[in-house]
């Protein structure tokens, strides 16, 4: 394997990289969902929904668009999708009773948790063995890596 100073090499970083990643998707994809979960439809757009929703807890439709990143009618979309079976609940925010807050359904809250915890906890076992340094870089390399899938795509024409 082609080196660089303590690492590999460019080319030899990126053909790693490729076939690593479908086996990390592939991994991710056979994580139980959880009876209470089966049956719903749920799409990867839904489970960063509800991850944030899991772990920053309660929010508006405003504020779950800017973390993921969407449009507010894409995340209202969602939310429709998954208030119809009861997952989520939309609630009238105290102090301002026309904005609504969107939170996890209580009868579904342990099997969301459940579900999520697989991912979790393989990540802070992995994070744990690593410097903050260390981590901060698979952070920023993940998300540059997410750019630059998105600069691609812009790219590309449409076929």
């Amino acid at each position: 394997m082609p080196t660089e100073s303590d690492g590999p090499a460019v080319d030899e970083a990126v053909r790693g990289l490729l076939l690593l990643m479908p086996r990390l998707v592939s991994r991710a994809k056979r994580l139980p969902v959880p009876p209470a979960l089966q049956g719903l439809d749920l799409a990867p757009r839904h489970l960063a929904l509800l991850a944030h929703l899991e772990y920053d807890g309660p929010t508006s439709i405003n504020e779950l668009a800017d973390r993921l990143e969407v449009a507010p009618t894409t995340v209202s979309l969602m939310v429709s999708e998954l208030s119809r079976p009861g997952v989520l609940q939309r609630t009238a925010d105290p102090s301002d009773r026309r904005r609504r807050i969107v939170a996890i359904a209580p009868a579904y809250a342990a099997a969301i948790g459940e579900w999520l915890s697989g991912s979790a906890s393989a990540w802070e076992r992995v994070m744990r063995e690593l410097s903050p340094a260390e981590r901060a870089t698979v952070i920023k390399a993940l998300h540059a890596y997410e750019a630059a899938l998105e600069q691609s795509a812009r790219r590309q024409p449409n076929a």
